[in-house]
């Protein structure tokens, strides 16, 4: 059981939210309550929950027999790590803050503390890694959904809620926001 979240790396840690139960597995149903939680519509949190499971499901259940449960194993979600993305997650799913800043570095051209939409096409665009269709299709889903999520109301996309997505504040963050408009 993973009662807190001390000596989990970062991606554990980004993921963590999605785990309802906290038992350190996730199902599609945990998923979509937790895009709810966050104030997600029922199509876009169920279409979320499936595609995140089929898409990653397998990776996390390295030898094991497929799952129709379709779990999500959190202690293995490095696995789940793919190609043309920042690199701000090395391969054992740890933060790389020199990774992360230079992402700001690179393509922060109209606010060094932030990026727009069009930065972040031309972040996806710069870190695509050749006939990694996959990456690339993966890379496009995390970037936009987090544009989405956490753009402010001038569209922009804070250097600080970049960093929030990274070890997973910014979903608690965005739950609380959505519970104190009920």
């Amino acid at each position: 059981m993973m009662e807190n979240n001390h000596g989990l790396t970062h991606l554990e840690k980004h993921v963590m939210f999605f785990d309802i139960n906290n038992d350190g597995i996730i199902y599609p149903s945990g998923t979509f309550q937790a895009f709810r939680k966050m104030g997600r519509g029922i199509f876009r949190s169920m279409f979320a929950a499936v595609l995140i499971h089929i898409t990653l499901s397998h990776k996390t259940r390295p030898g094991k027999c497929p799952s129709l449960f379709f779990p999500i194993v959190v202690k293995n979600i490095k696995y789940a790590i793919h190609g043309s993305d920042s690199g701000a997650y090395d391969s054992e799913g740890r933060f790389v803050p020199e990774k992360f800043e230079e992402i700001f570095k690179q393509h922060a051209n109209q606010n060094a503390e932030s990026l727009t939409h069009n930065e972040v096409k031309e972040l996806l665009k710069a870190k695509r890694e050749p006939k990694d269709y996959f990456g690339w299709a993966n890379a496009s889903v995390d970037w936009n959904s987090l544009y989405d999520l956490g753009k402010n109301k001038d569209g922009i996309l804070t250097k600080e809620t970049v960093r929030a997505v990274y070890d997973g504040s910014l979903f608690e963050q965005k739950a609380r926001e959505h519970a104190s408009k009920k």
